[in-house]
């Protein structure tokens, strides 16, 4: 039951630590693949993933190439600003792997021109901002990736 959530390179460890959070909650595995913007002993990591954190099922990858190697054969869609396809639109599966890159820049060019069919995005509809924040992205894809396979 549940998602596979990959942070590539993430950046703000609060971010991070509720991502942890929301996985757990979800039934999900994380991904965190390296390097990050902190170290995983960080406070604010640990804050904001409360006590839960012991019970997160946490995968780490030394770089995104590794990752990517690990998991060629998975069911895999990206998230990013950039995408053209409606993340409502994913034939969301148990077990797929949602990626999501770092707060600063998302997901590298290579990914996206590489994938340009797995690319989706969470519409914006001001264009006073330019992305959600990371970990409210992550669960609005979640939910709707659980809503769609009749597990909420």
């Amino acid at each position: 039951m549940g998602f596979n959530i990959v942070l590539v390179e993430p950046e703000i460890p609060m971010n991070t630590g509720n991502i942890g959070r929301l996985s757990l909650a979800s039934g999900s595995v994380l991904h965190l693949v390296k390097p990050f913007g902190f170290e995983l002993n960080d406070s604010r990591l640990k804050r904001a993933g409360l006590d839960y954190w012991k019970h997160i099922s946490l995968k780490i990858h030394e770089n995104i190439d590794e990752f990517l190697l690990a998991n060629k054969d998975k069911n895999m869609v990206y998230l990013s600003s950039s995408g053209k396809k409606n993340y409502c639109s994913i034939e969301y599966k148990d077990n797929m792997f949602l990626v999501f890159g770092k707060e600063s820049v998302g997901l590298s060019k290579t990914i996206i021109t590489n994938s340009q069919d797995k690319i989706y995005k969470i519409p914006i509809y001001s264009s006073h901002i330019r992305s959600l924040n990371l970990a409210n992205a992550v669960s609005i894809v979640v939910y709707e990736g659980l809503r769609n396979i009749n597990l909420i």
